[in-house]
């Protein structure tokens, strides 16, 4: 009943991605063919984020062009300037009798512990973007907004490890239903069909996991400041049925189970945890099945940027070290 499918099945949508390996950053660009209706939910106290008041259900707006995850905190922000200068040479976007006006929502994380700080995606690396998007080819690993992406980061970057972009998509009949996830969390990260741990804190030796609940619980009494801000995971669903943007909120902030499943802590306020929800179809299918099927698949991309990722540097990551405690 349940198929999985390569996340560029799913019609309507072109992705691609850009990044800057020595600086160790980048970016991912969703562009609808057209327009596309999106939601969003967002869970974690530290967003970086433009435009995502467009997707309120108070907000006149009711189609996008485009969705940028990048990496750079804040300042790569300023990198969808280079999708909405694509998007505006190829003649789209809203029409406002003067002039199209892309309609281009962005979230970043931080990665700026790693590699250079001074190292952000930029304009033209967006605008690149856009131009690689719907070629074939792998979307999973250290690409894109994955490329400077850790987890496990509570004792410091000593102890984190590496982490990347996922992707993970399935069928159901005509339904298609995909996610896309750049995993840059506080916390460790868990397979949520087996429990093992395959990404996290680690040891001060390195040899083996950490618990990264366990560090938080001692820091109850011995510190009240917000920990380490450079965190956040983003990501999307993607999908061919047709919902509203209110509806596609629900099914982004059902998708946030697919974090809950498989990330822990979760949701704190060192992080900026977001979601989007896009669709570009007009298949009539249910909200809630939908939903459960974002988490399921958002569950499994949150793994896949994990197993999938290489070292970078002195930060290792799963796919390199066999380690004590992956259980």
């Amino acid at each position: 009943m349940l198929h999985e499918i390569p996340l560029s099945m799913i019609a309507g949508f072109h992705i691609g991605h850009a990044q800057d390996h020595e600086g160790v950053t980048g970016c991912t660009v969703i562009l609808a063919e057209d327009d596309m209706a999106a939601g969003v939910d967002v869970r974690g106290g530290g967003p970086a984020s433009r435009e995502t008041t467009l997707l309120s259900p108070l907000a006149s707006c009711e189609r996008i062009h485009a969705v940028l995850l990048g990496g750079g905190s804040a300042f790569g922000l300023r990198a969808a300037d280079g999708v909405m200068r694509f998007l505006e040479e190829a003649g789209r976007g809203f029409d406002t009798g003067f002039a199209r006006v892309p309609l281009v929502c962005a979230s970043c994380l931080y990665d700026l512990e790693i590699g250079s700080a001074q190292a952000r995606p930029t304009p033209d690396m967006a605008y690149a973007a856009c131009r690689d998007a719907g070629h074939a080819r792998a979307d999973s690993g250290c690409i894109g907004a994955g490329t400077g992406c850790t987890v496990g980061k509570l004792n410091g970057t000593a102890c984190m490890m590496k982490t990347g972009l996922g992707c993970h998509a399935v069928r159901i009949g005509e339904l298609h239903v995909g996610a896309l996830v750049a995993v840059n969390a506080l916390g460790d990260v868990f397979d949520a069909d087996t429990g093992r741990k395959v990404a996290g804190m680690l040891t001060a030796d390195r040899t083996a996991f950490a618990d990264s609940e366990e560090a938080l619980f001692r820091t109850c009494e011995t510190r009240a400041d917000n920990l380490f801000t450079g965190n956040t995971t983003i990501g999307a669903i993607m999908t061919n049925a047709a919902f509203s943007k209110a509806q596609l909120s629900k099914i982004a902030a059902m998708a946030q189970n697919g974090l809950a499943r498989t990330i822990r802590p979760v949701h704190t306020t060192a992080d900026g945890d977001t979601v989007y929800a896009l669709s570009s179809g007009t298949l009539r299918a249910n909200l809630d099945a939908v939903g459960t099927l974002a988490a399921h698949v958002m569950a499994r991309a949150i793994v896949t940027a994990a197993t999938s990722a290489t070292s970078c540097g002195t930060c290792p990551a799963a796919s390199d070290l066999p380690l004590r405690g992956a259980c």
